[in-house]
């Protein structure tokens, strides 16, 4: 009876499961493998209540398969080895299926805990699940990584949330025994934040603390729950919208708007990382080579920032983002490495030039890697005209310096080596 509604209302299989339809629609990838029986160790990435443990306990169900959960806040190597090893006793010897290890909040495992999963992943004695709100790239090991799928999970939509309230109304004997009607649902959802779990916790307040045939409203709902409103939800639509306002304000060299929206973030508990890698991505992407300096002192505040922590913390994001925010911009570096993927997708892997081909043995240097390679700084200026692009994109413009002083100076340098090849 005490058993909170979200809990309820969990699913139990892939058709009552709702939202991420590209993964477990009909056409999905991860529907695809469930059906064949082909259960490969992943790593669920997404925002809190999106159905991450929902969803690696259906895989579990659905493929007949032994289960067993770790929590990264209160498990170390100890219980990771203990579990794996409960894990390869219920393999038994009469199954190809090895069974799931679900651990949530893997990204707060550490190296030696990550590490400890190794061995079993790659035996395949265990199918790791892994649950995190962090971009795993940055907060799982490369090796560990590189054994798992990736898939991402999204927030729920307006329509899949209005479905979950309509079926708690509907499926729910306590919530369908109070007959209450939804009237407005804009305040509910937007507290929500996409969170499914805080949807029906905010839905069960409201209910529990209404008569029979009550109408919900907007005002009641900011009335009922005004205590539990947040001013900045790390895992909400808020979240993006205002890491979003902090980095266009950079962009655009507003230093004032650029601390502002960090007093923001600062204020809600925004983990330091977080900000401090958007912060390192910008001096690259929208500073570039105008000042590369910016990309210097952005990696430093990365570094600083994860040493020192909150509250000191602030007053190195404070001093990273306003130098950011005064620095000249350009995105050409940006702009070229776009042109350039996008190049490489129209052509293929066209063969590198001979003349600049690695030749370590004899046959290699007989065929002719190597030869006539012109070492730069054995002539005039340490330049020298060379072929350094594939004969088929012969004298293609990747990179094309922005307008401000260092690369005006850029361009100058080109222009004078390259003329009469790339037209600087």
């Amino acid at each position: 009876m005490n058993e909170p509604l979200a809990e309820r209302l969990r699913p139990k299989t892939l058709d009552q499961y709702l939202s991420q339809t590209h993964l477990i629609g009909e056409k999905g990838a991860l529907r695809q493998q469930i059906k064949r029986g082909i259960i490969p160790s992943m790593i669920f990435w997404g925002p809190p209540g999106v159905g991450k443990t929902t969803l690696a306990n259906i895989i579990a169900n659905e493929s007949d398969r032994p289960f067993f959960t770790l929590s990264a806040i209160s498990s170390g190597v100890k219980d990771v080895r203990e579990v794996i090893e409960k894990a390869k006793r219920s393999d038994g010897l009469f199954t190809t299926k090895s069974p799931i290890l679900f651990i949530d909040e893997i990204h707060r495992f550490s190296k030696s805990q990550q590490d400890s999963l190794l061995g079993a992943v790659e035996k395949g004695w265990v199918t790791l699940i892994g649950a995190t709100t962090e971009n795993p790239s940055f907060e799982v090991i490369s090796a560990l990584l590189s054994r798992c799928q990736v898939y991402v999970l999204k927030p729920f939509s307006k329509e899949d949330l209005i479905a979950l309230l309509n079926r708690a109304m509907k499926e729910d004997k306590i919530i369908a025994s109070k007959n209450i009607k939804l009237k407005e649902t804009e305040a509910i959802l937007r507290l929500s934040g996409g969170d499914a779990r805080k949807l029906l916790n905010i839905f069960e307040l409201l209910v529990n603390s209404s008569d029979e045939g009550t109408e919900i409203t907007n005002d009641m709902v900011f009335e009922k729950v005004q205590q539990n409103t947040v001013l900045y939800d790390k895992t909400g639509e808020q979240h993006y919208d205002i890491i979003s306002a902090f980095i266009k304000s950079i962009r655009g060299s507003d230093p004032n708007g650029a601390v502002y929206w960090l007093a923001r973030m600062i204020e809600g508990g925004e983990d330091v990382k977080f900000i401090a890698r958007r912060m390192l991505i910008l001096a690259s992407e929208d500073i570039g080579n105008a000042n590369p300096t910016a990309l210097v002192i952005a990696n430093n505040t990365f570094q600083a920032v994860n040493t020192i922590g909150y509250p000191e913390a602030r007053i190195i994001l404070s001093q990273c983002a306003t130098y950011l925010a005064t620095s000249p911009k350009s995105n050409a570096a940006y702009e070229a490495i776009g042109k350039a993927l996008s190049l490489v997708k129209k052509t293929g892997n066209l063969p590198v030039p001979l003349e600049i081909r690695n030749a370590p043995t004899k046959l290699m240097k007989d065929l002719g890697y190597g030869e006539n390679y012109k070492y730069a700084h054995s002539y005039e200026g340490n330049f020298v005209k060379a072929e350094f692009l594939p004969d088929e994109i012969r004298n293609t413009i990747l990179y094309e310096p922005g307008n401000n002083s260092r690369e005006n100076s850029q361009r100058e340098f080109l222009k004078k080596r390259w003329s009469g090849k790339y037209n600087y």
